[in-house]
């Protein structure tokens, strides 16, 4: 991977890919924190 514009795009797939799977994973226990505290299914 001498490529500089390989490092670059890879970088980039892997920050974009990490940060997705953060949203899902914050979207996922913040529900969970919700149904616990009010009994109900969170808003849509």
């Amino acid at each position: 991977m001498d490529n500089e514009i390989i490092k670059r795009l890879t970088w980039s797939l892997m920050l974009t890919a990490s940060g997705a799977l953060a949203t899902l994973i914050a979207a996922r226990l913040t529900a969970v924190a919700y149904r616990r505290i009010f009994n109900e299914d969170p808003p849509e």
